[in-house]
Formats: C-alpha cells, sequence, structure tokens
C-alpha cells in the first residue's frame, strides 16, 4: 500500500512513551522533587513535570494525534491513562547504571524497567478495565497504540564525562541491543507501531560546549563539541540499521526511524536566520565564569544577584543549557511530523502503515 493522503491517517487510540527528560512529563516531578519554577511558564503558565517553559515534541505528538497529553505512569495523582502512559524519566539511561539514588543527572528508570512498569501497567489495566474502570485503555488499544521511544542521550552524556570518546563509541552496540531487546519485549506484548528518535547533536548543548575540558580543540565553527557530535552520529547510524534489521524479525511491526538529529543541527546551525538567538545561549539558569545556578535558581555573583531567566523564552533555542525550549520543540516537531526525516518517509498520521 502506498501512502500520501490523508484517508490513510492512522487512528492511534493511545500512546505509550518511553524516554528521558526529553519527554518526562512528570515522573522525576512526582518521585523524588518537583521540578521547580520557572518550568512550564510559557504554556502552562506553571510547573508541569516538564524540564521546559511548556511542552516537548511529545506533546505536540499528542496534539497532532488528537489525544491528551500524557500522564506520567509514576504519577499518581495524574489525569488518567485511558489514552496512554508515559514511562519516560529524566535523567534516565538504556542500560542500567549501578546507582542507588537519584543522582549526579542518572535515574534508576532505565529502559529495562521502563519495560518492566509498561508490562505491569498492561496487565492492571486489562483487570480494572473488565472490572469496569474507564481510566485507563481498553484491551484492544495496546496493539492499536503508538509506541514512541526517545531515549539514548543520557547513555553518552555519562559516558563522555567519565570515559574516552572512543569508549563511548565502543559501548553503543551494547546500547542498542538493550533498545533492541526492549522493542522485541513490547512486541510480545502486542505493540505493532514504533516511532523512534535518534539522539540530537550533544555537543551542541551549550553545557556540553561551556563545560568541554579541551577548549577550543575539537570546537566547530557553529561552538559544537563535533568529536561528541561525531560519536552521536554513529549511535544513529548503527540504530537505524538495527531498526531495519528488525522489521526483518518483526514482521507485523511497523517501525519509523525519525531523525531528529538533522532537524536540531538544522535549527542550531540556522537559528539567527529562524528568529532565535545565539543557539548556545540559554534561557533559564545561569553558567558564566566559574559561577553557575540551575535553572529555578539564583546566584550571588561578587554581591549581585544574577536572575536565572529570562524575558523571552520563545527566542531562545535551549531552555536550561540542556533541554530545548517549546519554541525549539514546536519548531523541530514541524521538521518531523511530516516524515521528510523518517525512514520510511511517512508522516507520524501514517506511522502505522508500511509503504512498499
Amino acid at each position: 500500500m502506498v501512502m500520501g493522503n490523508s484517508n490513510n491517517k492512522c487512528e492511534f487510540p493511545a500512546i505509550f512513551n518511553f524516554g528521558d527528560s526529553n519527554s518526562d512529563t512528570g515522573a522525576i516531578s512526582a518521585s523524588f522533587s518537583q521540578v521547580a519554577p520557572p518550568n512550564g511558564e510559557t504554556f502552562f503558565g506553571k510547573p508541569m513535570g516538564r524540564v521546559c517553559d511548556g511542552r516537548l515534541i511529545v506533546d505536540f505528538i499528542a496534539e497532532t494525534l488528537g489525544l491528551p497529553y500524557l500522564t506520567a505512569y509514576l504519577d499518581s495523582l495524574g489525569n488518567g491513562f485511558s489514552h496512554g502512559a508515559n514511562f519516560a524519566t529524566a535523567g534516565s539511561t538504556v542500560r542500567p547504571q549501578n546507582v542507588t539514588l537519584f543522582q549526579g543527572g542518572v535515574s534508576p528508570f532505565s529502559l529495562n524497567y521502563q519495560v518492566l512498569q509498561f508490562t505491569q501497567f498492561k496487565s492492571r489495566s486489562s483487570f480494572l478495565y473488565i472490572k469496569g474502570k474507564t481510566n485507563v485503555p481498553k484491551p484492544e488499544d495496546f496493539s492499536k497504540a503508538l509506541y514512541t521511544f526517545d531515549i539514548g542521550q543520557n547513555d553518552l552524556a555519562a559516558g563522555f564525562r567519565t570515559i574516552s570518546d572512543d569508549a563511548v563509541r565502543a559501548s553503543i552496540p551494547q546500547i542498542l541491543a538493550s533498545i533492541s531487546q526492549a522493542i522485541q519485549v513490547l512486541y510480545g506484548e502486542g505493540a505493532r507501531t514504533f516511532w523512534i528518535h535518534n539522539t540530537g547533536p550533544i555537543g551542541c548543548l551549550p553545557f556540553s560546549a561551556m563545560y568541554y575540558p579541551f577548549k577550543p580543540r575539537n570546537i566547530d565553527k557553529y561552538g559544537c563539541v563535533y568529536t561528541q557530535n561525531d560519536v552521536a552520529q554513529e549511535f544513529n547510524r548503527q540504530l537505524k540499521l538495527m531498526v531495519s534489521q528488525l522489521r526483518e524479525q518483526l514482521p507485523h511491526a511497523e517501525l519509523t526511524y525519525v531523525d531528529v538529529y538533522s532537524a536540531k543541527f538544522n535549527l542550531i546551525s540556522h537559528a539567527k536566520e529562524e528568529g532565535f538567538v545565539d543557539p548556545l545561549k540559554f534561557c533559564c539558569g545561569y553558567g558564566k565564569d566559574g559561577y553557575n545556578a540551575w535553572c529555578g535558581r539564583s546566584t550571588n555573583v561578587n554581591g549581585t544577584i544574577v536572575y536565572d531567566v529570562c524575558d523571552k523564552a520563545s527566542m531562545y533555542v535551549s531552555w536550561d543549557g540542556i533541554h530545548y525550549s517549546e519554541a525549539a520543540n514546536r519548531w523541530i516537531a514541524n521538521h518531523i511530523f511530516n516524515g521528510q526525516l523518517s525512514e520510511p518517509p511517512l508522516p507520524l498520521t501514517q506511522a502505522c502503515h508500511r509503504l512498499t
């Protein structure tokens, strides 16, 4: 079947998302400590568990599909789960990290735990649905849902802080093996449509460039750490190959590989042309001349209190030096949802079909 017209629009009744802070809609806030103001100020008017001034790409996915924003699975006081659940947790990695507490930017909720949470959620939902509960998905919705992935950035970023770039590159097959296993487990649970983001240009995150120990070496013309970007691109090359192999192994699955890296790098390299300020500047938080205040805090610099948020978040690609602003997320979403950066080149709304 060749796709290409609105009659082929998929009707996804639910979304199940797996990832890290790029798509966490409240898990880390519910589990450890609340995401502080001014996060959420642009769209929600208050913190809503997102490390961003507003909406994330996963929120724009939900909007595009006509579904409510996803409630974090770990948020027991959330808005319900009838249209899916979000298992993404800020700081999460693909591979389990040997930590007992959420510290140093690493979460204990690695991808394998997120998949275990899903299987428990699916089993419990079926039981509750039979009992007449309406705040959970219908049993048949699990096979019709969209399964989204945005994870892997923290595995690479943690490696850059602790081991050599070559060692990080060598770890990629193990990371991808864990992603492949997760998808196969979900397939065994009935999942059929997967929307898989690759990782972004890590070397272009303002904090990556700011704290890179070998400056000015290995910095490209945009101010990005190109050696880190090279590793990210190798991760993406191998991820794309892995997705292709899974298409052969899982005959009833529809797997879409989404080149988010290209969208993000295109925005960063043309930021001023697109109406943004220098992409290595960030809106919330302060980091300069040895001083640092994370978003939501202020700092005293030589007796002066330095405020931690800009006036116009919509002008910034980066919200806090690590995460993208809502304006950037919207820009990126507009450039990936049409399918031009996907393999196969199907828009988000037609991802349940096979392009032949």
